[in-house]
Formats: structure tokens, C-alpha cells, sequence
């Protein structure tokens, strides 16, 4: 694997991390002034651009009461396959 492919895999496997952070902070309220805001705030900046791609095909899934954005599963689906394909390269 060349150095560039390598560097590009660490990125996208750092960018799929970050994801799956950002998933996992959605389930704890942050409220302004708490120590988990400004992360939950940065991963959001970091990862919304990517994730908003895939909003606009896949809205909202309302399963009861709660409503599911399934927006991260699917760019994580596409950011794994990357990996995978460049895993290979």
C-alpha cells in the first residue's frame, strides 16, 4: 500500500470513528456550560457536512414516539466500504 492510500485510510478510519462518537454523545443531554458540549459541538461541525448528504435522501424515521436519523448508519455503511476498498488497494 502507498503512502498515500495509507494516509487516506487512516483518515477515513478516524472520520468513521468520530461518527460513531458522535452517535454515541447523542444519547446524553448536553446542556451549555457542561463539560461534553463544546465535544458534542465539534464532532457535530466536523461530521454534519458529511452526514447532511445523506439526510437529504433519507429522511427521518419516526419508529412510536422517537424519531431515528439514520443518516450516520448509511455514511458509515459507505465510509466502510471505502475502507475495505482501500484495505485492498
Amino acid at each position: 500500500m502507498s503512502t498515500f492510500i495509507y494516509v487516506i485510510y487512516l483518515l477515513l478510519m478516524i472520520y468513521a470513528w468520530l461518527i460513531v462518537a458522535r452517535v454515541l454523545l447523542s444519547w446524553f443531554p448536553a446542556r451549555f456550560g457542561s463539560p461534553i458540549y463544546p465535544v458534542k459541538r465539534a464532532l457535530s461541525w466536523i461530521t454534519e457536512p458529511y452526514l447532511r448528504l445523506f439526510r437529504r435522501f433519507l429522511p427521518m424515521t419516526r419508529v412510536g414516539t422517537l424519531v431515528l436519523d439514520l443518516s450516520a448508519i448509511i455514511g458509515l455503511v459507505i465510509l466502510f466500504i471505502l475502507i475495505q476498498v482501500l484495505g485492498r488497494i
